[in-house]
């Protein structure tokens, strides 16, 4: 079973509960105000199925950390850890973490990690500043991305996303205008 839910949180419950009851493998996908939004309201137990947030509040809240959402949802939904997706709709690819919050690209992704105050500046593994996405899966278009969120990637090639750089524009795929 499949669905989209959008605002029908009474609905996605009485699914999952069914999908439980029938032992069926569980993966509630969702952007992170959406999930915190279900958590808060419909709390469920979800121990031993997959939960993954796909990023930022997108102004629809208090911005708060990767660790601290996580703890949300973790409570919230009786799991030890919550999958994430990072990607935007500039690039083509997305890395994936499985857990524990550190994120794995493909091999035609990087990551590379600039000072915040000069752009030119790379900084080693282990340094936190502002997340540059190279994707070469972007053949014939701009291939290159400088983000405003903040991340460390480390010597093993995994990052982590520390937030939003203060002050920085809200931007994002899952932004609604009305």
């Amino acid at each position: 079973m499949s669905n989209f839910y959008l605002y029908n949180f009474d609905e996605l419950e009485s699914n999952l509960k069914q999908a439980i009851l029938q032992n069926k493998k569980i993966i509630l996908l969702g952007v992170t105000y959406a999930l915190l939004d279900f958590a808060t309201s419909h709390p469920i137990n979800l121990a031993g199925h997959i939960v993954m947030e796909t990023g930022g509040m997108k102004g629809r809240g208090a911005e708060l950390t990767r660790t601290e959402v996580h703890k949300v949802l973790c409570n919230a939904f009786h799991t030890d850890e919550i999958h994430s997706e990072y990607g935007m709709t500039e690039i083509l690819s997305q890395a994936y973490s499985y857990g524990k919050g550190r994120f794995n690209c493909p091999p035609w992704m990087r990551i590379v990690i600039t000072d915040l105050h000069d752009p030119f500046t790379l900084l080693p593994a282990g340094k936190s500043g502002r997340i540059n996405c190279i994707d070469l899966a972007n053949f014939h278009s701009c291939s290159f991305i400088q983000t405003s969120d903040m991340g460390i990637v480390h010597a093993d090639g995994t990052f982590e996303v520390l937030g939003r750089i203060d002050n920085s524009d809200i931007r994002g795929c899952n932004l609604l205008y009305v």
